[in-house]
């Protein structure tokens, strides 16, 4: 199995655990990434630097792990770009129809053991593997 890396996937769900703690001791916070970036747009102050900084954060372990991984990543290419468009329109009326997105309800919500959260997680996994299964099994698009 190529794909199988059970020691950066151990790393990374430890640090992501780590970080979804520290936010919630430092800040009060829960780790929802959508509630994080919509918040961008609507608080200002020191209540905005924290969003930015996690943030940055994110988008700074990934380029970490992209400039230190000693295998190349390569990215899935040629997907349709309407059904991009879609996707992406559809993942954002879910987090804000389920309130909160897969770090919200999937990490954070989860480890607080909230029904909400668990409900939430079964219903975007279980749609997850639907999309997965009707793109390349009933409409064979295998891009």
């Amino acid at each position: 199995m190529q794909n199988f890396t059970p020691i950066s996937a151990l790393l990374g769900g430890a640090l992501i655990g780590f970080s979804a703690f520290l936010l919630l001791w430092f800040n009060g916070r829960i780790a929802g990434v959508s509630s994080i970036m919509s918040g961008l747009f609507t608080t200002q102050g020191a209540n905005r630097h924290w969003r930015i900084a996690f943030l940055i954060g994110l988008m700074l372990g990934a380029a970490s792990w992209q400039f230190f991984a000693t295998e190349a990543i390569t990215f899935r290419q040629n997907y349709p770009l309407p059904l991009m468009i879609v996707g992406g329109f559809l993942v954002g009326l879910g987090t804000r129809l389920g309130s909160g997105c897969t770090s919200g309800h999937g990490i954070c919500g989860n480890a607080l053991l909230s029904p909400r959260s668990m409900a939430a997680t079964l219903t975007f996994m279980a749609s997850g593997l639907l999309t997965v299964y009707l793109i390349r099994h009933i409409f064979h698009i295998n891009a």
